[in-house]
């Protein structure tokens, strides 16, 4: 284990960085190791996490937190339990701010003991292991700011010293650029100031150290009003004077006389004038580049796909940190994506030339020429930026040989196999800085008066700076453009790369040469794989498309990743690498393929990749406990994977749809697009089992419409009949209100369902579309023509064996006796327990549950109902399943409000939350009604009269006559209680024509007995 304090707080298993879970959590661990190994109270760790004021269970979080942190580091004997506190274990070569103070510690007695070579060695590795300020980010917590406070005070003393050891060393010169920033960050420090003086006296500016005591007094009579000490007073008159104890000791001065002088080339191009952004990058590039590294050389890679902005951002670090490397910085252009990729060997002739090598002193071979290069730079402070790498092939050779050097590379490959070497993988602006840099170019006026076209602009060019850089330059161009004229240019997708030209920049150019450079197997990859419409996709899909192995498909990505074509964006739920396409990129690969690949070819391809992705549907959804009908297919090709591939891929039903469910549904989208019908329905279709159980009701909706849509335009009626089903469950329960209540909607889609499965003589789906129509006329209170239908539907159900059909009219029949006729509901109930235990889905298991569960309680039987509803509230959320979980707690809380249980508030109240989060239309009416008689009797009058009226807004739109009756018959009642008497009667008086109408007799006599 490692622990990090000397920065963000961190922790690594051998080189895994751990997830140190919440803010809270991660300010526990900090405070433990602020204290490693000493016991920290549980008042002080709740001080730490909640303030003076914690509350009453910040004990229980408290151990909460312990226990979890156990679990996040692997090792629960890390954190134990000492006396009332706890403690956490770490050796001093795991603690960070340990190894700092022991290396500065052996430095420090290195330095008295005048071994200066030691002594810099080791400070220098205690500097480096800051990443940061101690403890950054958590500085509002006292106990860590007291502790950090004192770090970086140790930090800044050990900075001091390595200093020291190094102006001793004669590395003066090096220091100027560090010294100069230390300065600035600590005025008030005189050893620093003194320190940089010295410097600057020893590289010859006599006067710009004179100058620097000047300032230096200055500042501390501003801010302390006292003179600088006799230390630094003392050091300007020995300057002044030229004391030669200022110079370097003899043995170091002749080392340093000795050493061969050269030329000092500088060679880097002009920085960019509008560099925006990338402030990280820089950073990050900077931190690497001038970290002294003993034995080594400073290594960073700049990777990116084509129009990133790698060269502009290595330019501008270089220039940055030109003033680092005062021996020189050397420039080439390898040309890494030309035909023709420059040479090492022709390199290192023109870096040994700019070094002041004779043209006949450069010797003819590349390994001689290897070795006199690095003798060139060998203890020397040069940057070499090598711009355009085509690999580590052509680079190796033009890599200094020693520490003192660094080197920044940019290249449309990853240079993975660069040992050492940091590796920057650039990516497109963020919106932020990508609108910085179109204010930068075209001035800030220009894109305030129209910020919206900015904007599409910026996501039209898909961040890439390039793009938006040439966008901005014909926008600069044409002063009569107006920022939204650009952007209606830009929305033609097919032409956005031909307008996405200006002088010499040309987007499309820059992936041109990527894409001639592939092989042509990676090639074909590239233009198929461009055509999908997915956001992301795994390795099989594209071993569709192509029509090969997934492994062969696998060799193809990668070729694609490493010249950053393809995007490499994780692993999903079943382990597999994702890839992404830059929307720019995309569009490039779908031009090539509308110039390579035939219609048919491209047509054929897609219809592959869908056909694989139907192939796992229709098996994973068979897995999926969804709706009690069985899944119809159509006739459609698949594309079949190996068993071994497809078998690890389903592993977990429920993790491929999940990886896949974005996929599926463009590729439903496109597969209407491309007219491919029997696609389209079917995969809509395989969907709506996990859909069902995610509450993904939006989405499954646009997508079935879409479908259907191309169903009736090609007059596939069984493709129709298919997505109507699946549409009627979720219009009817999940959707938002639509035209007419939803059981109206219903029995109108039902009637049609029933006509269509009727025509295909199916009587699967005709039993379907029966128990759907019995199940809207439960909401006319037609009980007897409803309960015909469904025992219709149970008969033709029985006599094609279709067992999902069975339970769906069982199902259907328990809805209509209902909870007006419990017994009724009981012996239905108990058949439908027997087909749940033959069918094996956890999903009617638990809905028929539910409803023994509930027409026991209203049957009376209190204590078999309460058990029954809370073991279907235990099984649906095992099953994650939302919808099934409002149920079960909406009959939890009815049954709690009848026999006066204390539950019955909290839990009608989270049924009401789930339903409102799910927008389920009936159990949010219901849920209201319970929390209004939960009012009710309570006493809060107003709260139950909100709460019903609101109830009976819903039910208007469900457009159950029952349920509103019943709930309009509570609202005249709480109106009454009230003292509002004549809204209770018109309550009562609608309550009673809405029974009338249904020929319920006892909402009869209750309304009768209340208007009498």
């Amino acid at each position: 284990m490692r622990f990090g304090i000397l920065g963000p707080l961190a922790a690594w298993r051998e080189d895994e960085e751990l997830d140190l879970g919440t803010p809270k959590a991660r300010v526990l661990v900090a405070v433990l190791l602020s204290r490693a190994g000493r016991p920290v109270s549980e008042d002080q760790l709740a001080v730490a996490l909640w303030g003076n004021n914690p509350p009453k269970s910040a004990t229980k979080n408290l151990q909460t937190y312990v226990h979890r942190l156990r679990r996040q580091l692997g090792d629960p004997a890390r954190v134990v339990r000492q006396g009332a506190g706890y403690l956490i274990q770490a050796d001093r070569d795991e603690l960070d701010a340990a190894r700092f103070e022991d290396l500065a510690q052996a430095g420090q007695v290195a330095e008295i003991a005048d071994a200066p070579d030691e002594a810099s060695r080791r400070l220098h590795e205690a500097v480096r292991l800051w990443r940061g300020p101690a403890f950054a980010g958590m500085a509002d917590v006292p106990m860590l700011a007291a502790e950090a406070a004192r770090l970086e005070e140790v930090r800044l003393s050990v900075l001091q010293s390595r200093i020291a050891v190094d102006l001793k060393l004669g590395r003066h010169a090096e220091l100027l650029g560090e010294l100069t920033a230390l300065v600035r960050a600590h005025p008030l420090r005189e050893r620093l100031r003194a320190q940089l003086m010295l410097a600057l006296y020893r590289c010859g500016r006599r006067a710009d150290a004179l100058a620097e005591y000047t300032r230096a007094r200055a500042t501390l009579i501003e801010e302390t009003g006292l003179d600088p000490a006799a230390d630094l007073h003392d050091l300007q008159q020995r300057i002044l004077n030229q004391d030669p104890s200022l110079d370097l000791a003899p043995g170091v001065a002749a080392t340093l006389t000795n050493a061969p002088k050269t030329p000092t080339p500088a060679e880097l191009p002009p920085d960019i004038p509008d560099f925006t952004g990338r402030d990280d990058e820089v950073a990050d590039l900077e931190e690497v580049l001038t970290a002294l590294r003993p034995g080594a050389v400073a290594v960073a890679c700049i990777a990116g796909l084509a129009g990133l902005g790698k060269t502009t951002l290595a330019v501008h670090v270089a220039h940055r940190i030109a003033d680092r490397f005062p021996d020189g910085q050397l420039y080439a252009d390898l040309r890494g994506a030309s035909a023709e990729p420059a040479r090492p060997e022709d390199v290192l002739s023109r870096f040994l030339f700019a070094l002041g090598i004779s043209g006949s002193g450069i010797p003819e071979l590349l390994d001689d020429r290897v070795a006199l290069f690095r003798s060139c730079v060998a203890g020397r402070r040069i940057l070499v930026l090598l711009d355009n790498v085509a690999g580590e092939e052509q680079v190796r050779p033009l890599l200094p040989g020693g520490p003192g050097t660094a080197v920044l590379l940019t290249g449309r490959v990853r240079l993975v196999g660069l040992e050492g070497a940091s590796l920057l993988e650039l990516d497109v602006l963020p919106s932020a800085q990508a609108m910085d840099l179109m204010r930068a170019i075209i001035g800030d006026e220009r894109v305030q008066d129209d910020p919206n076209a900015a904007r599409e602009i910026i996501r039209l060019c898909g961040h890439v700076p390039l793009a938006v850089r040439i966008s901005a330059a014909r926008l600069l161009s044409r002063r009569q453009w107006t920022l939204s004229h650009l952007a209606d240019v830009l929305g033609e997708e097919r032409h956005r790369l031909d307008e996405l030209v200006a002088g010499d920049l040309d987007v499309r150019a820059g992936f041109e040469m990527s894409y001639r450079m592939l092989p042509r197997g990676a090639q074909r990859a590239f233009r198929l794989a461009g055509l999908l419409d997915a956001p992301d996709f795994a390795s099989w899909v594209v071993a569709a498309l192509l029509d090969l192995p997934v492994r062969q498909a696998e060799r193809e990505i990668e070729t694609l990743v490493d010249a950053h074509l393809l995007n490499l964006t994780g692993t999903d739920e079943t382990g597999r690498l994702r890839y992404r396409f830059h929307d720019l990129i995309r569009l490039y690969a779908r031009e090539q393929a509308r110039r390579e690949n035939s219609e048919s070819e491209r047509r054929a391809a897609l219809a592959r990749a869908f056909g694989a992705w139907l192939a796992l549907a229709e098996v994973a959804s068979e897995c999926v406990p969804g709706p009690f009908y069985r899944l119809m297919h159509s006739d459609a090709a698949r594309w079949r994977l190996p068993e071994a591939v497809s078998g690890s891929l389903l592993a977990d039903p429920m993790a491929w749809f999940s990886a896949e469910h974005a996929a599926l549904m463009a590729a439903v989208v496109q597969s209407c697009e491309e007219g491919l019908t029997q696609l389209a329905w079917d995969l809509a279709g395989s969907t709506e089992t996990y859909l069902n159980v995610r509450g993904v009701y939006d989405g499954w909706q646009r997508m079935h419409e879409q479908a259907l849509a191309l169903c009736r335009s090609t007059g596939d009626k069984r493709g129709e009949a298919v997505l109507m089903r699946g549409l009627l469950h979720v219009t009817t329960w999940n959707s938002p209100p639509g035209p007419g209540p939803a059981m109206t909607r219903m029995r109108a889609s039902a009637s049609q369902l029933l006509e269509l499965f009727t025509t295909l003589n199916d009587p699967l789906g005709t039993s379907d579309a029966l128990a759907s129509l019995a199940w809207s006329m439960t909401a006319d209170g037609n009980s007897t023509q409803a309960l015909g239908l469904a025992e219709r539907a149970l008969r033709m159900a029985t006599d094609a064996d279709y067992v999902e059909g069975q339970a769906r009219a069982y199902h259907v029949m328990a809805i209509i006796h209902g909870e007006d006729d419990p017994q009724g509901a009981l012996p239905v109930l108990e058949k439908a327990a027997k087909i749940a235990e033959r069918l094996g889905n956890p999903h009617y298991t638990t809905t028929i549950t539910q409803f023994l569960g509930a027409a026991k309680s209203f049957s009376g039987d209190v204590a078999g109902g309460r058990e029954l509803l809370e073991s279907s509230l235990e099984m649906a959320r095992r099953l994650n399943y939302r919808y099934l979980e409002t149920f079960s707690l909406l009959y939890l809380s009815k049954l709690f409000t009848a026999v006066g249980d204390e539950r019955a508030r909290a839990t009608a109240e989270l049924t009401l939350a789930y339903s409102e989060d799910g927008n389920f239309g009936h159990y949010l009416a219901d849920a209201l009604s319970v929390l209004g008689q939960v009012d009710l009797s309570e006493g809060n009058v107003s709260a139950a009269v909100s709460a019903f009226e609101r109830s009976v807004q819903v039910w208007r739109t469900r457009g159950s006559i029952p349920y509103l009756a019943r709930t309009l018959r509570a609202l005249g009642d709480a109106y009454g209680t009230a003292g509002d008497h004549r809204k209770a009667r018109t309550a009562w008086e609608e309550a009673r024509e809405l029974f009338r109408g249904i020929s319920h007799e006892e909402g009869l006599r209750t309304l009768n007995a209340r208007l009498g």
